[in-house]
Parts: structure tokens; sequence; C-alpha cells
């Protein structure tokens, strides 16, 4: 089977254990990632109930990033929802239960515990600041590491449809202070606080102050995005693909309606 990119970050992290970056980038995978939850009964409206095993050091359910090695595990059809692994988190941190990827079926095989994911919950629900402040300048980006900039590509790559794409600039504003802006531009209605917290994200993960980059957004047609365009690293968000027709919806995808664990 192909490495999927929980495998690929899961051998980084484990080749340098002492790689805190590495180890962040793992965990920014896990919440980036569609995971199967395997659940003791099909699920009934929003409600859930996972499969709950203790393995010795508290109890734990156990989530895949494919369906096969969800069969591999289990050697039968059982029911299950996909849901991402930040909202995994979140339910699971409610109930005070831990996680186990892949167990015993993949190289990304991770047990996590209750202190584990509560922490990672708590990271992914933390969202940027709002500030408000009038750009004076905008100059090409300086002096921010390698690491945040494929964080930032990495994390955008998810972020299909939300906007157009985004500049990152170093800023000063009308106080005169100096910092970094990531400006996306052309954002679909609503899309800005998942754009923030991809962005805060990023931050998070790569281990960098959470000072270090505002976020803003602007129409196409503002006069500030050819400023933008003639001087920022610029980053293609990815389109949807065309419209096809509605399929069903499973239960939990809704992020303004997350299941609830029975």
């Amino acid at each position: 089977m192909t490495e999927t990119p929980l495998d690929i970050a899961h051998k980084a992290m484990s080749a340098a254990p002492n790689d805190d970056a590495l180890r962040l980038r793992f965990f920014e995978r896990l919440g980036d990632a569609e995971l199967f939850l395997l659940l003791e009964s099909e699920a009934e409206g929003d409600a859930v109930t996972p499969q709950v095993f203790d393995p010795g050091s508290g109890s734990i359910v156990l989530v895949f990033d494919r369906p096969e090695r969800m069969s591999a595990f289990v050697g039968a059809e059982v029911p299950y929802v996909a849901l991402s692994g930040r909202v995994i988190a979140g339910l699971l941190a409610e109930q005070d239960l831990g996680l186990g990827l892949n167990m015993g079926v993949a190289p990304s095989s991770f047990l996590l515990d209750a202190d584990g994911v509560k922490w990672l919950a708590q990271t992914l629900g933390h969202g940027p600041d709002e500030v408000e402040a009038q750009l004076a300048e905008v100059a090409p980006p300086t002096g921010l590491p390698d690491v945040l900039i494929s964080a930032l590509d990495t994390k955008l790559a998810t972020a299909t449809g939300l906007a157009q794409l985004a500049y990152l600039v170093s800023s000063t504003d009308t106080s005169g202070a100096r910092g970094h802006l990531l400006a996306f531009v052309g954002a679909a209605p609503g899309a800005e606080p998942a754009l923030a917290r991809a962005a805060s994200e990023a931050l998070t993960f790569s281990g960098i102050e959470a000072g270090a980059m505002d976020v803003a957004f602007f129409d196409a047609g503002e006069p500030i995005t050819e400023r933008l365009a003639r001087v920022g690293l610029r980053f293609d968000l990815p389109q949807p693909a065309p419209v096809r027709r509605p399929e069903a919806i499973a239960p939990g995808s809704d992020p303004d309606h997350p299941p609830k664990l029975r």
C-alpha cells in the first residue's frame, strides 16, 4: 500500500525523536487527516457510539487513515464514521478518551493517551487574536524559516475553495509596527475564520511564535492586491471540481453540526 501522509510524518518523527518540529508536524497531519472512527453501532442522527478499548493505559477509541486498514484490523464489516482528526480530538477530549491510530496495521501505528488528546484538541482549537491595523507598506517577506513556508504551503493546499490565493509579505502598519502578513484574496463568504485558523495552525505546528504573522483579507479588485502581487510570496489555493449530483451527507461531516458521542 502507498504510504499515507501520516505514515510519512510518523516515519520522520520516529527517525528524530528529539526534533520538536517533526513531532509537531505529525500532530498537524493528524489534525488535518480524514480518519475512520470505529463505532459500536450505526450512527443515529448526529449521535455516534465509538467502540472503546482499554490496552492497560486507559480507555481509547480506534481510528484509521484508510478504510482498508480498518478492515484489516477488524476482519469484518463494521460501522464507522469518517471525521477530521481535529473533530475527533475535540469529541474525545470531552469524554476523557485516548486515541489509537492504525493500531497493528500500519507503520504509523500510534497511541495517544487522554492527556495527549486534550493537548491536541486545545492546540487545534486555539485561534488567532483579532486585531485591526492600517497597512502602510508591504515588501518581500524576509527572515521567516523554511519550515513555516512549507507548513503554509501544505496547510493551504487543503483549503479547497476557501479563497483564490494568498500572498505572504513583510508589512509595516501606520503606527510603524513591522511584521509579516498573510493576505488572502477573494475569500469565500464565511471562510475567514477557517482561513485564519489554518494560518494560526501553520505557525503553531511549526514551533513559531504566534505573533510572527498577521492575517488579512482583501477582495480581488482592491488596489492593494497589485502591490501584494508585486512583492509577495504567492500561494494558489486549490479550487473545487465542477459540481456533481448531491450525495448523502455522512453523520458528522458538517463542521457546523459535529456529531455527539454517546
